[in-house]
């Protein structure tokens, strides 16, 4: 159910780009509580982007869930931009991050929908 991507402007190798999806999918998993079977994750590098009038390093994540609840949001941000700046030296204020909380008849999976 949860898919996250992660868009950045920074060139990441292949290698780089699938051990942060890897582990991206890991903590989404921990986080929202949801098993990993379920969640997607998508990574986007070398895409042409703008924050602040710079192009200087940066990442946009799109975080969508059924029952994703506004409580952990913050910890969830905390975490993912953690990982991020780990992973890719982007820097936290660098990084937006948008959640969604998706209702269970606009989620399809499997030729049905939850």
């Amino acid at each position: 159910m949860p898919f996250l991507k992660i868009q950045t402007n920074q060139a990441l190798s292949e290698t780089d780009s699938k051990l942060l999806a890897a582990k991206s999918s890991t903590l989404v998993a921990e986080q929202l509580g949801k098993p990993e079977r379920y969640v997607m994750t998508s990574v986007e590098t070398n895409t042409a982007m703008q924050f602040a009038g710079s192009d200087e390093l940066l990442a946009y994540l799109e975080l969508k869930s059924i029952g994703l609840p506004e409580s952990i949001t913050g910890d969830v941000s905390n975490a993912l931009c953690d990982l991020v700046a780990a992973e890719t030296g982007i820097k936290p204020e660098r990084i937006y991050i948008e959640f969604a909380d998706a209702p269970r008849k606009m989620w399809g999976w499997n030729g049905s929908t939850f």
